[in-house]
């Protein structure tokens, strides 16, 4: 972005723009007080047959959330000029952040995709945004966005994983010995209508930002992974262009053939802070961020998982490096005297009570809960079993082949986090094939201890399953597949405690519908 304390760009209302969609950024500039002419010429009008849309707007957190935000689209061809010009709520846009373009080949299609990621940075924090994404010879696409507090302060983030499309991708194919005459399209990546159903449930409660917990559209399973891609994003536009969505990778992120490990399509479609350790290859897959009081962690859990669940088994893939980083973030974290909360975003879990599922993985408690344990880690948000659970706040393992977290307490209502971490299952984002009608009754938990040799055939590894009780278990929800939690945060006063209060939404239409199913409230101590 141009730096706006040497150079802004011309003035011009959102009005005009919509008038001459299109309209050049290099007008007249603004210097110290003097007033801008205004923008009087245009680019060419969008041609539909040969100029890609603005397509797939979505936002992501910068560096630093209060001060940087990254805007992102994608075009199936290269574009010229892509670029994001910004304003205030008046509509009057003064600056231009400048796109940079990346791109991948899809492994199986071949297709070329182009994203494009405008960095706008100098802004506000706490401040409201209007922003317009466009190329040389494309209608804009608006959105807006707030940037986040900048210390401690009152807001509302949201979290599910697990979501797919609404789309249908394929034609049926029926079973052998059988036919039908006209066969009929069906949806090809787990996705359901739901899958939009559950963003307009987010839109209803308008967060600062959405923490989505991996298996984003499942392209891995598609049979034209770009098309899914694209079909995801074009559901959750509606809500990405306004607010943040920041993802963690999931075993169906692993496309085979896109990059060296599989994640090169979810590495090109997302800008992540990049962090210390991180190759080329390991780009984006672990972040942090801070918004008010709170600590965000994304993590990748691939790299310690044990289950083969992506389309490559790439378990140990950083060699270490991921959970050097982990606890170089988690002590840093916990010393900072402006940080409150911890709270980490991955995709498969430490527990669950799904019979017939993915179950919880062994790989997890070995790595990364001591770590949680030692720094404190608040809340831990997941997808992958697709159902709504949560667990008591854990600190401690059993000494047992499960490794069995221990429970702190058992107060349903409230939990001290700081005594314990709070897991969370969220993996109602949209899949067709849910998890929460196939809970073990009274609760257990099937552990994923190790995988066996690859079959001939698929050429995946079982997985060895040990299964255990769950004392750990606070809640679930049996009758209801589809929804998402959201997290308000509340600072508390110095020298006495934080809360976030908790409610998770089952969503029961297309318009968003939300239902209470249980609200409950976190709280420590703190840290000033």
């Amino acid at each position: 972005m141009t730096d706006d304390k040497e150079l802004f760009e011309a003035r011009f209302s959102r009005r005009g723009f919509f008038a001459t969609a299109g309209v050049a950024a290099g007008g007249a500039v603004l210097t110290g007080t003097a007033e801008a002419a205004p923008v009087t010429h245009a680019e060419p009008a969008a041609d539909p047959i040969t100029t890609p849309r603005v397509g797939g707007l979505h936002l992501q957190f910068g560096a630093d959330p209060s001060t940087e935000l990254v805007v992102s689209w994608h075009t199936r061809q290269p574009v010229r000029r892509p670029r994001v010009l910004l304003g205030g709520p008046d509509g009057n846009f003064e600056r231009t952040a400048a796109a940079v373009t990346s791109s991948y080949t899809d492994a199986k299609s071949g297709q070329v995709v182009y994203v494009h990621h405008a960095k706008a940075g100098w802004l506000r924090p706490g401040t409201e945004y209007v922003y317009a994404a466009v190329h040389e010879g494309a209608d804009a696409e608006f959105g807006t966005f707030h940037t986040a507090p900048k210390g401690r302060a009152k807001f509302t983030f949201t979290s599910f994983g697990d979501q797919g499309t609404p789309t249908l991708g394929k034609r049926y194919v029926p079973p052998p010995g059988t036919s039908i005459a006209n066969p009929p399209y069906v949806n090809d990546n787990l996705g359901s209508p739901a899958a939009g159903d559950v963003t307009a449930g987010v839109e209803r409660v308008r967060p600062l930002f959405h923490l989505f917990n991996g298996d984003l559209c499942y392209a891995n399973l598609s049979e034209d992974r770009v098309r899914t891609w694209n079909d995801f994003w074009e559901n959750n536009t509606r809500s990405a262009r306004n607010r943040p969505w920041m993802p963690a990778a999931g075993n169906h992120e692993n496309e085979l053939g896109n990059g060296p490990i599989g994640y090169e399509a979810y590495q090109t479609y997302f800008a992540l802070p990049r962090q210390q350790g991180q190759t080329d290859v390991t780009r984006g897959l672990w972040y942090a961020f801070t918004v008010g009081s709170v600590r965000v962690i994304s993590l990748a859990n691939d790299d310690v998982c044990y289950q083969d669940g992506g389309n490559s088994y790439i378990r140990g893939y950083s060699q270490g490096a991921q959970k050097e980083w982990l606890e170089r973030e988690l002590k840093a974290t916990r010393a900072s005297r402006d940080i409150d909360w911890i709270v980490v975003c991955m995709h498969q879990v430490v527990v669950s009570s799904a019979d017939q599922a993915n179950g919880a993985d062994l790989g997890i408690r070995q790595e990364w809960v001591p770590l949680f344990d030692e720094y404190g880690v608040d809340l831990v948000v997941c997808g992958h079993e697709h159902h709504y659970e949560r667990s008591h706040p854990i600190r401690g393992q059993q000494r047992n082949q499960t490794l069995t977290p221990i429970p702190a307490s058992t107060n349903a209502s409230v939990a001290d986090t700081s005594k314990g971490t709070v897991h969370m299952v969220i993996g109602g984002g949209g899949t067709s094939v849910g998890s929460n009608g196939v809970l073990f009754n009274p609760p257990a938990c099937r552990v994923i201890t190790a995988v066996g040799a690859p079959d001939s055939v698929t050429g995946k590894r079982p997985p060895v399953y040990v299964r255990e009780d769950a004392p750990w278990s606070a809640a679930r929800n049996a009758a209801h597949p589809y929804g998402f939690a959201a997290f308000t945060v509340d600072p508390g006063t110095r020298g006495g405690s934080t809360t976030m209060h908790v409610t998770y939404y089952d969503v029961l239409g297309p318009a968003g519908e939300l239902s209470v199913f249980e609200s409950f409230t976190l709280t420590r101590p703190r840290n000033d």
